[in-house]
């Protein structure tokens, strides 16, 4: 049985990895579960009890997940922006102004931070300009995200199988609560 803190952690990484991976839609397309040393990792704090979720568990789970996407990133011409304005265009057409707007309040970036992204994809021949002001994946941006998501899925997918789902179920509810509140905060200034 897993303690509290890491279930807690390992959803965190679950999370994070979702929003990494699939473009924060919430599935990754794999089944997945952590390794020891990520949950090593996403247990350890110093000023809080070990059965507790801090900050700093979900700052080490994400900064994880960041080191897995920049792993398979390597050897393409995307960041970490990129990435996920294309992640979430791919597959489908998309109407370019609410594909900012959406991208922003998912990953609380500047609206004009994405749009420099999806310009950079434009130009790199990853995403197109359809009709009535709408944006599609190409060819080669859609064999992109097949390799990036190949990659990085089978480490997430390596490590998300230590967790039962019902736990990470239950931790995913519960981050996504931290997670409305945070942003319920944020717009009030």
């Amino acid at each position: 049985m897993h303690n509290t803190t890491a279930v807690v952690g390992i959803a965190v990484s679950a999370i994070g990895a979702a929003l990494l991976l699939t473009g924060c839609n919430g599935t990754t397309g794999a089944g997945e579960p952590p390794a020891s040393s990520t949950v090593a990792a996403a247990t350890t704090t110093r000023s809080a009890p070990a059965d507790t979720l801090t900050p700093s568990i979900i700052g080490q789970a994400e900064k994880h997940h960041t080191a897995v996407l920049g792993r398979a990133l390597a050897g393409t011409t995307l960041d970490e922006k990129q990435w996920i304005v294309l992640n979430q265009v791919t597959g489908e057409s998309v109407e370019r102004a609410a594909h900012i707007d959406r991208v922003a309040g998912l990953t609380q970036w500047a609206p004009a931070e994405v749009e420099t992204a999806l310009n950079a994809l434009l130009a790199k021949g990853l995403l197109a300009n359809a009709s009535h002001g709408r944006l599609e994946p190409t060819t080669a941006g859609n064999a992109v995200v097949g390799e990036v998501r190949a990659e990085s899925g089978a480490i997430v997918a390596a490590a998300y199988g230590a967790v039962t789902p019902e736990d990470l179920a239950t931790t995913a509810r519960v981050l996504a609560t931290i997670t409305a509140r945070m942003a319920q905060e944020l717009t009030h200034g």
